[in-house]
């Protein structure tokens, strides 16, 4: 795909800049490192929670998303995301609730959050402004504010680290300095000698995984373990970005039902690639289970691909497969000759509810 290799195809295709925004992210995630760490959390939040609740749409649950699954083992009490209007029964005066709405004004998240303090939960609000940071002013709430301007889903690194931070200031996890700063390095070394625009096709994985799925339907497999929320990425870039359906599902569950699905209809399989998102912290027993469902997929002639993870430790290696599938997603709208940038039926969904 050389289209992919010139840049003047891809400034003719990205009118609103994406590559930008993808390429500068490690920059954004050091940025929201510094907005973690000076944001100076009230004493009175600094007690035990019997559960943590994030609650968000979108671009803005998606941090916390891949927060929960990267501290699942480690947290000290239950961390949930919800996406909802409402909020679970067990948000109770002892639930930290973590509202956070990118723009400030998502309809669902105003309404989780006037829910939450109804039932008098401690509460933090992330936003770049809107509503909700007017809210939290007028409630006397903690708001901490990140950069506006960008797509929701183009603010991960804002909606990630600041939250890792805030668990780890109320004692939720240990402090994630050293292990930030090497997921940080690692992102810039992907992008600059693998995926990158400036790396040529033939060595670049992201672009042949582009090429790959082009014109098909890409079906994203990873571990339960602490790749369940790169899945909900991957998706919700190919979606947004490329204007493309995607499906997934996890290990070891998609070997109980899923595996068996992979027969009909076989107009619509043969247009189909699996992807398998692997890391090196996958159970064993989860690995040898990859590898017998490539075997079985290739057998009825499905097309399969691997990607693994880099990086030395286990957070550089989650953002190292966001990382991928962020490139994959843009590469991919490259190819379908669209402008990654612009989300018209949401816009539109939103002006129709608007209405009413």
């Amino acid at each position: 795909m050389i289209e992919l290799d010139s840049f003047k195809k891809i400034e003719k295709c990205d009118e609103s800049s994406m590559l930008e925004l993808i390429e500068s992210f490690p920059e954004q995630c050091q940025d929201a490192q510094r907005i973690g760490d000076g944001f100076e959390l009230p004493q009175e939040f600094k007690r035990s929670y019997k559960n943590i609740v994030c609650t968000g749409l979108g671009g803005s649950a998606i941090g916390a998303d891949l927060v929960r699954s990267y501290i699942a083992q480690d947290a000290q009490v239950p961390v949930s995301v919800n996406r909802n209007y409402g909020l679970p029964n067990f948000v109770t005066e002892d639930t930290l609730v973590i509202v956070s709405s990118y723009s400030g004004d998502t309809e669902e998240t105003l309404s989780a959050y006037r829910e939450a303090v109804s039932r008098g939960s401690s509460i933090i609000a992330v936003t770049s402004g809107g509503k909700l940071e007017k809210a939290a002013e007028e409630d006397g709430l903690p708001c901490l504010t990140i950069p506006e301007g960008f797509p929701p889903r183009c603010a991960l690194g804002y909606s990630f680290f600041p939250l890792l931070a805030i668990l780890a200031k109320i004692g939720i996890v240990k402090d994630q300095v050293g292990s930030i700063d090497d997921a940080i390095h690692n992102l810039r070394k992907l992008k600059d000698s693998r995926i990158g625009y400036k790396v040529s096709h033939k060595d670049n994985p992201a672009k042949k995984i582009a090429a790959e799925i082009f014109g098909r339907l890409p079906v994203i497999y990873a571990s339960s373990d602490h790749t369940d929320a790169v899945v909900t990425r991957w998706r919700g870039q190919l979606a947004e970005n490329s204007k493309t359906l995607s499906s997934g599902h996890l290990f070891p569950e998609m070997n109980h039902n899923e595996i068996v699905g992979w027969e009909n209809p076989k107009k619509v399989l043969k247009d189909c690639v699996a992807v398998i998102l692997r890391d090196a912290a996958d159970h064993p027993r989860i690995s040898k289970r990859m590898d017998v469902t490539k075997n079985i997929l290739k057998k009825n002639e499905v097309k399969v691909l691997e990607v693994s993870s880099s990086g030395k430790e286990l957070l550089a290696r989650i953002f190292s497969l966001v990382y991928i599938g962020d490139f994959v997603s843009f590469y991919l709208a490259i190819l379908n000759g669209i402008d990654p940038t612009p989300v018209e039926k949401i816009t539109y969904l939103k002006k129709e509810l608007a209405k009413t």
